[in-house]
């Protein structure tokens, strides 16, 4: 693999240290990675202050023309960029894997290119003229996961350059290289210092959601590290979007036909190997058909090749590290013990890398970890329920509500008993998928605030009223 740097002011810039990025498939160093520091913190906000000054003001038009020439850059080199998230988080080269997360990427980059924020006028008379617009919030620090790294830091940093803003985003130390060769890309299609990269652990997160000269923070991650960027963030009064855990519960009507729903319900689990936080993690099944839809939906999760993502016939890739895969294990291991039944997979491979196989549990219980956790991984509890009620009930009783589905031969019976679920997006049956025009976010600890559509270019404005007096 190439060398990789830091972009800071648009030039390439050195780092007093590095570390080594691992393949989640067979543990061997993809690459050697910049260690950034608080000190490049500093001059990679200097420089997107100064940049800020300009770019905040050139027409808007400009900024649409900048965006659509970074989707160019980004289908140019769609190849070189998915390749570099299977190989440094481990998604699939083949169905739903790294090439659709770069696909995706272009489109959102493009639609976001294409919002429009229009003023309001409040009053227009004989008396005065009152006019409410947005303005560039200012300087933006983008903390992303090791997920999703490049669909993540397009939903960060696109509507924040759009809008006139700066950006400093840090990726996540398990996947930094498609973020620091995609910025690199940014910066052939913006002027130096619009968009600034800096790596590193939370000692650089940490510098970024107290330092006094970044305006506004987005984060995507768990619950526990958004409260600590919240209150970070509050000694400055920062601006946030925060989009945290969720614990994605889904319904299962009574009577469905479980088996035209199959596909969908298992992409809905163990898209990008369940590492989503939009994905279904607990699905709740009635108890005159909860043998049947067990059967049937583990008949059909086993026949998915799981393995490297490079090789072609890999359909789930490996989780993203090893921090990650003990913690899968320890679930599903916990669940084992307490009496849960494993249907399918529940056992750690041999070998190198950081595989676990699709698991299907069954008589799990609500008070198990595997259900009152986010698993974050390809395993889903199946849990048996009486009453309709009951399952809204027992699926609205976490502290989390990103997302919810219900599954019904009635879309519009379903859809009634979805809009029960307290949270940002509840799906009829499907689960997970999001829509750049559809704005997306969590209720309850699931986060603040909302991205894609204007409402997400909002996110990164301030309102001033301009009220004249004729």
């Amino acid at each position: 693999m190439s060398d990789f740097t830091l972009t800071i002011g648009g030039n390439a810039t050195a780092t007093p240290g590095t570390f080594d990025v691992l393949n989640p498939a067979d543990e061997t160093v993809v690459a050697v990675c910049p260690q950034g520091t608080i000190e490049l913190v500093d001059a990679a906000v200097a420089s997107a202050r100064r940049a800020f000054q300009t770019w905040s003001a050139v027409p808007d038009s400009e900024r649409v023309a900048r965006l659509n020439a970074i989707a160019d850059l980004i289908e140019k080199h769609n190849k070189e960029l998915a390749e570099l998230v299977t190989r440094e988080q481990g998604k699939t080269q083949s169905g739903p894997g790294a090439n659709m997360e770069l696909s995706g990427a272009a489109t959102w980059t493009r639609v976001t290119a294409g919002l429009q924020l229009s003023e309001e006028v409040i009053q227009d008379d004989k008396s005065g003229r009152i006019v409410a617009r947005r303005k560039p919030v200012g300087v933006v620090g983008s903390i992303t996961p090791w997920n999703w790294p490049v669909m993540i830091a397009v939903w960060h940093v696109m509507p924040a350059i759009r809008v006139g803003c700066t950006v400093i985003i840090k990726p996540s130390p398990f996947t930094p290289l498609s973020t620091l060769r995609l910025v690199e890309l940014m910066n052939q299609a913006l002027p130096p210092g619009v968009i600034n990269v800096v790596t590193g652990d939370a000692t650089v997160g940490d510098h970024m959601t107290t330092h006094p000269d970044i305006d506004k923070i987005v984060f995507t991650g768990s619950v526990a590290t958004g409260k600590r960027v919240m209150s970070n963030a509050a000694q400055t009064l920062k601006r946030l979007t925060l989009e945290l855990g969720g614990n994605d519960p889904g319904i299962v009507l009574p009577g469905t036909k479980i088996e035209p729903l199959l596909e969908k319900l298992f992409w809905g689990c163990f898209l990008n190997a369940g590492q989503t936080c939009s994905a279904l993690k607990r699905l709740y099944v009635h108890e005159a058909q909860y043998e049947e839809v067990v059967r049937q939906f583990a008949t059909y999760c086993s026949g998915f090749p799981v393995g490297n993502g490079m090789d072609p016939k890999s359909l789930i890739g490996p989780l993203s590290n090893r921090m990650q895969r003990d913690k899968v294990a320890a679930l599903v291991d916990e669940a084992r013990a307490r009496g849960a039944r494993i249907v399918i997979g529940g056992e750690r491979p041999r070998g190198s890398g950081f595989f676990y196989p699709v698991t299907v549990i069954a008589d799990a219980t609500d008070d198990m970890r595997v259900v009152k956790e986010e698993q974050f991984g390809p395993v889903i509890p199946i849990l048996k329920y009486r009453t309709i009620d009951e399952a809204i009930e027992r699926a609205n009783s976490l502290d989390v509500g990103l997302g919810g589905s219900v599954w019904g031969d009635n879309p519009q019976e379903a859809t009634n008993f979805a809009s029960r679920l307290e949270c940002g997006t509840a799906w009829v049956n499907q689960h997970g998928m999001v829509h750049p025009l559809a704005p997306f976010g969590g209720v309850k600890q699931s986060g603040l605030g909302v991205e894609f559509n204007v409402d997400g270019l909002k996110e990164y404005t301030t309102i001033q009223v301009l009220s004249v007096a004729l």
